[in-house]
């Protein structure tokens, strides 16, 4: 028996609120050479989020926006040494395949193997005026979210969990179509679970993804789109993965000037 099936089993009784939880929600991509990215919001100013590019292994809180001529030009170095090719079939891909939904032990990432389960690390990691459950250091159960994509702030409770969703930057859809199918299942579960992947959004935002690379999707808040596409590059790089053409050209343009 496959081990994600064992998974299953174990992890029945959640499986609803999994599926709540589980970000990237994963679609067809969008048409056109236009991001679909909704409005023009500006990303909120808070000393809390940090700039991507001082922040490589994705343990600082939020995304910061990237200003200032020497850093742009960083980005754009970082980006236009991507490889590219064009994005494979999606056949075989199961959310499964990377692990289930927040796991403590994958091995090789920051956050790992504390005790507290990768989703409530990073609502820690970003949230503001955390309240934890009763008795508890781990579980979230309210927070204020400047959300970097919308440039809203969220005054989040855990009884609408969904207002919040944890994104994979890199979509675990993408990363499959684009090789980590032929991946061993430890380095899936490491992409999954790896704070440098993965920031709480607003859910709205999050869904609107779905598994969209950048030629696709932009967060709405134009002054954090070149912080976005940095982000999607240091993971590709991380992992060894490809982008489209059109995906680092996309990303580049959002550092120009």
């Amino acid at each position: 028996m496959r081990r994600h099936n064992r998974i299953r089993t174990r992890w029945a009784a959640g499986a609803a609120l999994a599926l709540a939880l589980v970000t990237g929600c994963e679609g067809l991509e969008a048409d056109g050479d236009t991001p679909a990215s909704g409005g023009g919001a500006e990303a909120p100013a808070s000393g809390h989020a940090v700039s991507p590019l001082d922040n490589p292994d994705g343990t600082a809180p939020g995304l910061a926006p990237v200003a200032g001529d020497g850093p742009r030009t960083a980005a754009r170095e970082l980006i236009d040494g991507l490889r590219t090719k064009g994005r494979g079939p999606k056949t075989g891909y199961d959310r499964d395949e990377f692990g289930y939904a927040w796991m403590d032990t994958a091995d090789g990432v920051p956050l790992a193997r504390n005790g507290c389960d990768t989703r409530n690390d990073l609502l820690k990691r970003d949230g503001q005026e955390v309240r934890f459950k009763s008795g508890s250091d781990c579980v979230v159960i309210a927070m204020t979210l400047d959300d970097p994509y919308t440039g809203t702030s969220i005054e989040w409770r855990k009884q609408k969990a969904s207002e919040v969703q944890i994104d994979h930057v890199v979509p675990l859809s993408y990363s499959w179509q684009m090789g980590s199918s032929r991946w061993p299942e430890n380095k899936r579960e490491q992409l999954a679970n790896d704070p440098l992947n993965l920031l709480p959004v607003e859910g709205r935002a999050n869904s609107a993804k779905r598994d969209s690379g950048p030629a696709s999707w932009l967060p709405p808040a134009k002054s954090i789109r070149c912080a976005y596409a940095v982000r999607f590059a240091q993971v590709a790089v991380k992992y060894e993965l490809a982008v489209t053409e059109a995906d680092r050209a996309m990303m580049s343009k959002q550092c120009q000037g």
